[in-house]
């Protein structure tokens, strides 16, 4: 199908970008970054906005790691994203949930801008967002604006973004020291999460034991943070507080990894899980308290320092 007739308007900085907006603010306006979500919903869902604003601008496709932060500009591709040694060894979660998306097409198109100002219920990269306790970066006309994750998404395809700004950028604090993982049921027909979960565990001290799950309490490390988050399950990606409560100040062993997966249904209402031809809500429910399991299981694995590795 073609979609409706649109006006087009190249932004190549950030300041054309937000001239652009500012001039059809009385319009319905779209920013196309990457294009793998907006593109096909203009041609079959009936989105129809006045005018497509597109960003060509290279200061934001860009990776840049400082001493204590990392900040990805929106225009960074998932691929740029996954292969980064940057952030591979300072935020590796948000690189393996990188590797995650889609297919090779769409990771060497897609952008970390676009997959989160969409805010698709079933996306991968909020998951690892919120999980890295990551600040998401917006311009406007009067400057700058700053949103922690936790408070960005607000339901399918709504975030904190207003009229008349852009997402310039995420700002993630280092996290290479700790334990991560993202897992992923995959949505056979879409290729989104049918459900996923992103964790960081962070651990104190070292009472003689190897660093990784055990069944055996004794000797483990003891869980100093945990930031665990879902996506897929309901209409946004969500921090997943009892699960994060449930692991803190004990060890991450897996009796500890199974009794915190068992609180995951307690951050969901079973009323806002999502259903479709291909999983009920209460299956997803049920993947979800799984996913969580294997996701600790894994960050465990690696919460002895190992980040993630070509």
């Amino acid at each position: 199908m073609f979609p409706a007739e649109f006006d087009y308007e190249r932004a190549e900085s950030v300041s054309e970008a937000l001239d652009a907006l500012e001039r059809h603010a009385g319009a319905d306006v779209e920013i196309l970054a990457g294009g793998h979500s907006l593109v096909p919903a203009m041609k079959t869902e009936g989105r129809a906005p006045d005018v497509v604003v597109d960003l060509d601008v290279p200061a934001l496709d860009a990776v840049n790691a400082l001493d204590d932060r990392t900040v990805i500009g929106a225009l960074t591709t998932y691929a740029t994203i996954a292969d980064s040694g940057a952030v591979r060894s300072t935020v590796p979660l948000v690189a393996e949930a990188a590797s995650e998306v889609g297919d090779l097409q769409i990771r060497n198109r897609g952008t970390i801008g676009g997959n989160l100002a969409e805010a698709h219920p079933g996306a991968d990269l909020p998951a690892a967002v919120l999980a890295s306790d990551a600040t998401v970066l917006l311009r406007n006309q009067d400057g700058k604006r700053e949103v922690p994750a936790t408070g960005f998404f607000r339901g399918d395809g709504e975030t904190a973004v207003e009229r008349g700004e852009l997402l310039a950028g995420v700002r993630f604090p280092h996290t290479g020291e700790a334990g991560f993982a993202y897992a992923k049921k995959i949505h056979p027909a879409t290729g989104y999460a049918m459900v996923g979960v992103a964790a960081v565990v962070e651990t104190d001290g070292d009472a003689g034991g190897d660093g990784g799950a055990s069944d055996d309490a004794g000797g483990e490390e003891t869980v100093s943070s945990a930031r665990v988050a879902a996506t897929g399950a309901v209409d946004r990606a969500v921090r997943l507080s009892s699960v994060e409560g449930a692991l803190a100040d004990g060890p991450l062993d897996s009796t500890a990894i199974d009794a915190a997966a068992s609180e995951a249904p307690d951050d969901i209402d079973a009323e806002r899980l999502r259903s479709d031809a291909y999983a009920s809500g209460e299956f997803r429910g049920e993947l979800l308290e799984a996913y969580v399991a294997r996701a600790l299981e894994t960050a465990a694995e690696r919460v002895a320092g190992d980040t993630l590795t070509a």
